[in-house]
């Protein structure tokens, strides 16, 4: 055969001559089909291995998603943390039960009301109504003639109107607490719409009206009271105690709380806990809850007054430039409304509330409120949508003063705005000043900080929590059925003065809140019911007691943690 053929052999047997050309056209078409057959099987492969592992991330997603909800599913229906020290074994003690007749009640609304006539009123940081205070300090003093002279009791007047009583206890090595309450009030006028005279104590369909009511002589006559008819009892305190009553709060308390402060520090107080007015009894307040809650501040917000300014050269209307004082401050003061801090539900003592409250709710708020862990991002959200509830989660931004210009046809040079903030607790005042400078973002506006003050520490509320854990009891042993929680005051109260004498500061007193009740709160028409300030009296009467107890009962494990 030459070398210019080659033979092949098909299927049938036969033989075939062809050329080298030929060949070389077979080893073509070899060439280009296997690389296709292989192309195909590699294709069909990798769509195997991505089927494959598509299949496991899916059953991983889907085992995962049982897992949370199974997880989710028991700590609803376990989760209930104001179990706690109710199933325990309380010390025993013997109680004077306080039993309010018809005697009774007439001496204790008839000294309520006389304190609420006195205006003891804080107009500004330098103007208070001194006459008043002078007046309230010589009513206290006939109204509770027990307490200023009992052999246990020494008072002294600090800073000329504030009050100090240190009540000694029969068990020295105990450590003391404090109670805190303030004589002044706001100012109040009939002309904004009373329904009775702000400083007459009218009664009105069982109500009391007046400045002061809920804020804050419930809390400072309550407390004397209630000592009063201990004392006239023969009752003599294991646990050693003091009360506190400044008479500057309304307007910061530099004067009142701040040297009462001084005055234990000089002498080495360290306390236990302390109790001050602010949160409450919310009845039919927080939407969807089953039944009322007491919930007792653990925290304060943090608090900040910043200071905007824009300063130009002066001009007149008719040729004015493109951008003025006001329109630059106004358009830096636009962009601090429209750019909140951000969200931080969850990361404060707020989350506490809703685990305590959980089980009060139905379903899928239930679920929802058990299960922060899981859904904090989506109730932060929700809450966030009203302004009540915005307070909660995050640093709030408030622009409460604007001034600029002096006569209508000069381009004023100064332009001013005050805006007040409110500090979650999970920032700092240095983190929201930086907020402000960059979210400003413009040099021609001057930023000062004219006061201001970090977040108060957490204190505790868990079982271990001596102070907490009495108020609780002392509450639930007066209203079995409310649920008690801990919660964050968006407000602030003389209580922040002390952070240096105890690590547990406790804001609450037993007034109930309804519905639109929040509004009277230094707003028009201030009033408490008769019976709730008899419960006052009653609830400290038996706090006094319940404190003498030397120490907490066993945990009971109420808490259930996947």
């Amino acid at each position: 055969m030459q070398l210019t053929e080659f033979q092949l052999w098909p299927a049938d047997g036969t033989s075939t001559n062809i050329g080298l050309h030929g060949f070389s056209v077979w080893i073509s078409v070899l060439q280009l089909l296997l690389p296709v057959n292989y192309r195909h099987m590699a294709m069909k492969e990798t769509k195997i291995k991505i089927w494959k592992f598509f299949k496991v991330i899916v059953s991983s997603l889907l085992i995962t998603t049982l897992v949370l909800f199974t997880a989710a599913t028991i700590r609803t229906l376990s989760l209930d943390v104001n179990v706690g020290l109710q199933l325990a074994h309380w010390e025993k003690s013997k109680n004077i039960s306080l039993v309010i007749d018809q005697r009774h009640r007439e001496e204790l609304l008839g000294n309520f009301k006389e304190a609420l006539r006195i205006p003891t009123v804080s107009f500004s940081e330098t103007e208070s109504n001194a006459t008043a205070l002078r007046q309230f300090d010589a009513f206290l003093r006939k109204a509770f003639p027990t307490v200023f002279s009992s052999s246990v009791v020494h008072h002294e007047l600090v800073a000329n109107y504030s009050h100090l009583f240190r009540v000694q206890g029969s068990q020295p090595d105990s450590v003391p607490y404090l109670l805190l309450a303030h004589i002044d009030v706001v100012p109040a006028k009939e002309s904004d719409g009373w329904e009775a005279p702000p400083f007459s104590a009218k009664e009105i369909d069982d109500f009391i009206y007046g400045r002061g009511t809920i804020d804050d002589k419930c809390a400072v006559m309550g407390i004397l009271q209630a000592l009063e008819y201990l004392l006239i009892r023969g009752y003599t305190p294991r646990r050693g105690f003091y009360i506190g009553l400044g008479h500057d709060e309304e307007i910061r308390g530099f004067h009142g709380a701040k040297n009462i402060v001084r005055v234990m520090k000089e002498r080495g107080v360290k306390l236990s806990f302390v109790l001050d007015e602010g949160l409450a009894i919310l009845d039919g307040v927080i939407s969807g809850l089953d039944g009322p809650a007491a919930l007792i501040g653990v925290s304060e917000k943090g608090s900040a007054n910043v200071k905007l300014s824009v300063t130009m050269a002066p001009g007149h209307s008719s040729m004015p430039p493109r951008e003025s004082s006001i329109g630059i401050l106004a358009a830096a003061v636009k962009r601090l409304e429209e750019n909140p801090l951000p969200r931080l539900f969850g990361h404060g003592p707020e989350r506490e509330t809703f685990e305590h409250l959980a089980h009060k709710f139905g379903l899928p708020l239930k679920f929802i409120m058990s299960n922060l862990w899981l859904f904090s991002p989506l109730l932060g959200r929700v809450l966030e949508g009203k302004p009540d509830t915005n307070a909660l989660v995050r640093t709030t931004t408030a622009v409460t003063m604007f001034n600029a210009g002096v006569k209508v046809n000069i381009i004023p040079s100064l332009a001013e705005a005050y805006v007040n903030l409110r500090i979650h607790s999970a920032q700092t005042l240095q983190e929201v000043l930086d907020f402000i400078h960059a979210t400003v973002g413009d040099q021609r506006v001057k930023i000062e900080l004219i006061d201001g003050f970090d977040p108060l520490p957490v204190s505790s509320s868990d079982e271990r929590s001596f102070g907490f854990q009495i108020i609780k009891k002392t509450v639930l042993d007066m209203f079995p059925t409310l649920t008690v929680a801990p919660g964050i005051c968006i407000g602030n109260t003389d209580s922040r003065h002390f952070k240096d004498l105890s690590n547990d500061i406790y804001r609450f007193a037993p007034v109930w809140f309804k519905p639109g009740d929040a509004q009277r709160f230094h707003g028009i028409n201030e009033r408490i019911s008769k019976k709730n300030y008899e419960e006052l009296v009653v609830f400290y009467f038996n706090l006094f007691q319940n404190c003498d107890i030397q120490k907490l009962p066993e945990l009971h494990a109420s808490i259930h943690e996947l």
